[in-house]
């Protein structure tokens, strides 16, 4: 008989939220950029390439290792992404004392990236298989501390520059994030198979939905529904990135913001991300995940359409900070939808190559504002360029929605003649 304890999921969850808070830290970059490319004596375009090589990296990894992290468990998983990520970081520490720029780019971009890929997944698909009847929630305060993170390091990472010097900077946060996910990573595991929360049980009582389906991560590439939610991240990610990037100057070009004061949005800018990513998630427990989307998209073609002609400042703030909740939101919602669309067998290895669409965003978003911006010299087109490719995500998740309507259809159809 088995008689071994059931560890708290709560406490799983809080486990995961430990993670994504150290590798969330990479979101406050920006912090760094200046006193770095002042050591190493280069413009801060080559700074953020460190950053933009490991969110490349995050997204590959993801998308490449995910098969390891089902196969490992989440023990291992989180344990290697630990080491990784806290090395990349000590490793950066070190590059700055040599004044080596190359290992710099290849500790904070490569090994560091690595480390983001495999921590980010890791305790996800974990954390679905925990909250059966809460997913979004469960899933949304994991991705919400990833979101937040900038909030909390930003300010630390500034102040130890200032009193103990770049370098060591990096050294003491290197081991606060490889002790931080280290401990984290060894109460995270997953649950018994067969595993419901108190109070359901099959047949009798509180009930969960049952899920789609339960397929590997090769069968997921067969279906349409893998590439209708592809696109819908996608164009998600490449128009919030877009507008993130682009946030201060916008400020200062629409309200006529000092650049202070458009500082002081993007810091908000920040903190809407995080809420989103709790909020959002935890209300598609309840909207269902397709609706959710399709909330998302209807209500994004119209903010960037109008946005351009919003010239009272406090509508433009609300419609601005709605559509960044949105942008973090669809992060939070992912992982749950798929374990909607897919169950929870591979569970991990799909949400990573489902990620690769983060790292091609990231590039592909503020090339198109650039292009646009530099070839219209116009804001209001180029926003309006974002507002239609919102019409295709739009679409696409109609068809999402009209698919898993029919595929539930079809599945109470067998049920009633079995």
């Amino acid at each position: 008989m088995n008689t071994k304890k059931i560890k708290n999921r709560w406490l799983i969850a809080a486990s995961a939220v430990g993670i994504h808070i150290s590798i969330g830290s990479v979101y406050a970059y920006s912090v760094m950029t200046n006193p770095v490319k002042d050591i190493f004596d280069v413009d801060g375009s080559v700074i953020k390439w460190a950053f933009k090589i490991a969110i490349l990296l995050l997204g590959l990894s993801a998308a490449f290792l995910g098969r390891w992290v089902e196969k490992v468990g989440p023990k291992v998983s989180g344990t290697t992404a630990g080491v990784l990520y806290g090395v990349g970081i000590l490793g950066s520490g070190l590059a700055v004392q040599l004044g080596s720029l190359w290992l710099f780019l290849l500790c904070y971009g490569v090994i560091g990236g690595i480390g983001l890929g495999l921590g980010y997944i890791t305790p996800v698909s974990t954390l679905v298989k925990w909250f059966p009847d809460r997913r979004g929630l469960a899933t949304g305060m994991a991705i919400m501390g990833f979101g937040f993170a900038a909030l909390i390091f930003g300010p630390v990472m500034q102040s130890l520059f200032d009193s103990v010097g770049i370098a060591n900077t990096f050294y003491i946060l290197g081991a606060i994030y490889m002790i931080l996910i280290l401990s984290s990573a060894q109460y995270i595991e997953r649950p018994p198979e067969g595993y419901l929360p108190a109070g359901y049980k099959p047949g009798e009582g509180k009930t969960i939905k049952a899920d789609m389906s339960n397929i590997d991560a090769n069968a997921s590439l067969k279906t349409s529904r893998f590439y209708f939610i592809w696109i819908m991240m996608f164009i998600n990610i490449s128009c919030g990135i877009a507008i993130i990037s682009a946030a201060s100057p916008m400020m200062q070009e629409k309200l006529n913001y000092t650049p202070m004061e458009a500082a002081t949005i993007v810091g908000l800018i920040g903190v809407f991300n995080g809420l989103g990513r709790i909020g959002w998630s935890a209300l598609s427990d309840y909207l269902g995940r397709a609706n959710t989307f399709i909330l998302f998209f209807a209500f994004q073609i119209m903010a960037f359409y109008f946005l351009p002609t919003i010239s009272l400042e406090i509508a433009f703030l609300v419609v601005l900070f709605t559509v960044i909740t949105m942008y973090g939101g669809g992060f939070a919602v992912l992982p749950a939808f798929l374990g909607d669309l897919f169950g929870t067998k591979q569970l991990g290895a799909i949400h990573g190559m489902v990620l690769a669409a983060w790292g091609l965003a990231g590039v592909v978003g503020p090339t198109i504002y650039d292009m646009v911006k530099d070839a219209t010299g116009s804001l209001d087109t180029t926003l309006k360029v974002f507002a239609g490719l919102f019409v295709i995500a739009f679409v696409f998740s109609l068809l999402m929605k009209r698919s898993i309507t029919k595929a539930y259809a079809k599945t109470d159809k067998e049920l009633e003649f079995a």
